[in-house]
């Protein structure tokens, strides 16, 4: 996420994970089934039917391509992103803070539930993604480097190059310096060679440390599939709440 942009919805995930703990203090039992209680329901379920049309259209090739024609994924994500926390924001306006029926409930703690984990795994996934690439930018520097500086201790200094493959593990570095002068040390030989070894071990780290986001990020695909499943579970719950709503008389407009 582009950082206005993460600093916005991570206000409305803040309030949204605050504004649902007003029911211990203020509860309005009839404010769901009122005017404005309605509104703000039927505003906060279209909102969050969003995230479903970005689901569909992103996995369906032929929708896709004739949705893209005039409206870009990535504007589409963004759509995503803003109505999946305004809606369940909007929805939780529509409670009244009034929390008594099981489905209420359920409804209420998977939208929060859903928001949160999409909320986690989009900046989480996000932060991998930039770190990774920017590694891996680093990366080809070195290796960059690395190359020129085996260049040069071939060319330049072939004959002492074996003196320092005893040193090219982390402890005997440390002890590289009781082994060689002072004269020896501030020699070309062994600065480039030295040069060599540090930039060997700064590319060992930097190698070990791509992997390990790349593992996390690979465990974040299970987190892709678990947002989806939670998200199901929620669409279902509100199925479920309209058809209530629906079998058991509106009050909206009384």
């Amino acid at each position: 996420m582009k950082e206005r942009e993460a600093v916005t919805i991570t206000g409305l995930v803040l309030f949204l994970a605050l504004f649902w703990l007003g029911f211990l203090f203020h509860q309005s039992p009839r404010f769901a089934g009122s005017l404005w209680g309605g509104v703000f329901g039927v505003s906060g379920a279209t909102l969050m039917l969003v995230p479903l049309a970005y689901l569909i259209i992103k996995r369906v090739k032929t929708l896709k391509q004739a949705v893209t024609r005039f409206v870009s994924m990535r504007t589409l994500l963004a759509w995503h992103i803003y109505a999946g926390v305004v809606g369940p924001i909007f929805v939780l306006f529509h409670t009244g803070h009034k929390f008594e029926s099981p489905l209420g409930i359920a409804l209420t703690s998977m939208t929060i539930i859903v928001v949160l984990s999409g909320f986690t795994g989009r900046y989480l996934l996000g932060r991998i993604s930039q770190e990774l690439k920017e590694k891996r930018t680093m990366l080809d520097g070195l290796n960059s480097s690395y190359q020129e500086t085996l260049q040069r201790l071939r060319t330049c200094c072939a004959d002492k190059t074996a003196q320092l493959k005893p040193f090219d593990g982390f402890f005997s570095r440390l002890l590289a310096g009781a082994f060689f002068s002072v004269q020896e040390q501030e020699s070309e030989t062994m600065s480039i060679g030295l040069r060599a070894i540090r930039l060997s071990d700064a590319i060992a780290d930097l190698e070990y440390a791509i992997r390990t986001h790349d593992t996390i990020k690979h465990v974040f695909t299970w987190w892709l599939r678990i947002h989806i499943t939670l998200s199901m579970v929620l669409y279902a719950l509100l199925a479920l709440h309209v058809w209530a709503a629906i079998h058991f008389g509106l009050r909206w407009f009384s």
